[in-house]
């Protein structure tokens, strides 16, 4: 096993190539309110994927509307924001997991002090052929 930390809009060394997965589970939404250029990001693991290879990201779900405004206060991020930006990089969406949906969840708490079930998604995101 090797260690590397690394900024988030730099994610991979530029020799990293061909990966055959990538998963971002349940952080996505703090790089919203962090100092990192997340088109830049999406780039980066864009290019880090062989084509046909897959990108899986889950995280809390906000309200519609709350976009990434939420990010630092309540740790959530709005799906169709999420799936925008990681689309806008190249990446098509091809499957969608509801194991952690929590329609219950009022959307309205900070997700590391819960008063309920947390709503989740999760996503994969696929590099076209």
């Amino acid at each position: 096993m090797v260690s590397l930390t690394r900024p988030f809009d730099d994610t991979l060394p530029a020799d990293v190539r061909d990966l055959d997965l990538i998963t971002f589970f349940f952080f996505y939404h703090d790089t919203t309110y962090m100092e990192v250029d997340r088109a830049a990001m999406n780039g980066k693991l864009f290019g880090a994927l062989k084509p046909g290879a897959s990108l899986v990201i889950a995280d809390h779900s906000a309200k519609p509307g709350d976009g990434v405004a939420v990010g630092r206060t309540l740790h959530r991020i709005e799906e169709a924001v999420l799936r925008r930006e990681v689309e806008a990089a190249g990446f098509k969406l091809v499957a969608e997991g509801d194991f952690l949906r929590q329609p219950g969840d009022p959307r309205d708490f900070n997700v590391n002090r819960p008063t309920g079930p947390v709503d989740e998604f999760v996503l994969r995101f696929e590099k076209p052929r």
